[in-house]
């Protein structure tokens, strides 16, 4: 087995503390003695040695990965020159394996989430690795525990087949981030799992879907094939990628295939992909409250008030988030954690560079 991490993401609803050039998975946001770069890989190295791990990150990050990340072999860090969304990052990774070993199955998961049952995630993974050795396109879904409106959701139909004795189902279709009544709905139901953004495949069966379904992809990587661990393969990302559609795995190939199925698991499972979120995975008070850093609450029930240095104190909040890093300020309903990203995408349009 492989594991392909995806540490491209900003994680923009994590601002002020997540910036441009210290993204979510650099951060020590969970846990205060690893990064969740980190975790993400030591969860895997019981089972996975470090040389079979990747990394695929911008390159802007590439000398901070190789620094987490000591006992990866530096040429496994795979530096984009640009971002084009979890599509072609899949691919160079794949295309590296490939070249490795063809038959190879590989873990792709993104850098930045938390796994609470770890030990029952590696015997999933374990799993997930012998269903995809049937040329399965294999996704981890997530039972859903509330109508959650920031989730994508997978609609799953009858019983495949059963490998080590869990269940395998196939995918009907995807759905990006109902609206509430409609994932409530789809709670309800019964017949829905979270897409947790985490897969398994052969990589020779994910190429053959880009070959199909991401064709403009499929020939950057046919292209850059010979070239791969040598020292032209940067010269040629540098040619090939600006170039690639910004499509993510999910639109650009599993949505269309017919080879998706969903193992569903129950594995402690988050995306910390925002402020309240992150609030459930911290130490809290007697009250509920989350206090990170040099922090004080008086009469507060329910928040987290987070400060990377100066005294931030508290009084009278109920359900509320404050973040400050010393030069911004985030206050905000814990219910309305996850527009902060309207603060990003400002800040953006006003081209205030110094805040990104």
């Amino acid at each position: 087995m492989y594991v392909a991490v995806l540490a491209g993401g900003s994680g923009t609803r994590l601002w002020p503390r997540s910036r441009g050039e210290t993204p979510k998975h650099l951060l020590n946001l969970v846990r205060p003695d690893v990064t969740m770069l980190q975790e993400t890989v030591g969860r895997m190295l019981p089972i996975v040695a470090p040389e079979d791990v990747y990394v695929v990150t911008n390159a802007r990050h590439a000398e901070a990965v190789r620094e987490q990340l000591p006992q990866v072999p530096p040429e496994n860090v795979l530096a984009e020159p640009v971002g084009r969304n979890s599509g072609p990052a899949v691919g160079y990774a794949a295309a590296h394996v490939h070249k490795r070993d063809p038959q190879g199955v590989m873990l792709v998961l993104p850098a930045d989430h938390v796994i609470l049952k770890e030990e029952d995630f590696r015997a999933v993974a374990q799993t997930g690795a012998r269903t995809a050795e049937y040329g399965n396109l294999v996704t981890l879904g997530i039972t859903p525990t509330s109508p959650d409106t920031g989730y994508g959701y997978m609609e799953t139909g009858e019983v495949i087949m059963t490998v080590d004795g869990r269940p395998v189902r196939a995918v009907l279709r995807f759905t990006e981030k109902p609206d509430l009544e409609t994932a409530t709905r789809y709670v309800e139901s019964g017949q829905y799992v979270w897409n947790s953004g985490m897969f398994m495949w052969q990589a020779s069966t994910i190429l053959e879907e880009m070959r199909q379904y991401m064709p403009g992809l499929f020939a950057a990587l046919t292209a850059l094939e010979p070239v791969l661990r040598t020292s032209e393969e940067a010269v040629e990302i540098e040619r090939l990628w600006p170039g690639l559609e910004d499509r993510s795995i999910d639109y650009g190939v599993l949505e269309r295939s017919r080879k998706v199925v969903t193992l569903p698991v129950d594995i402690g499972w988050s995306d910390v992909g925002d402020w309240a979120t992150l609030a459930e995975f911290c130490p809290r008070d007697e009250h509920g409250n989350a206090l990170l850093g040099d922090a004080m609450a008086f009469g507060c029930r329910d928040s987290l008030v987070y400060s990377s240095g100066r005294l931030i104190t508290a009084i009278g909040l109920e359900d509320m988030i404050v973040v400050d890093t010393g030069d911004a300020v985030l206050v905000c309903p814990k219910s309305r954690a996850q527009e902060v990203r309207k603060v990003v995408d400002r800040l953006k349009a006003e081209q205030r560079r110094n805040h990104l």
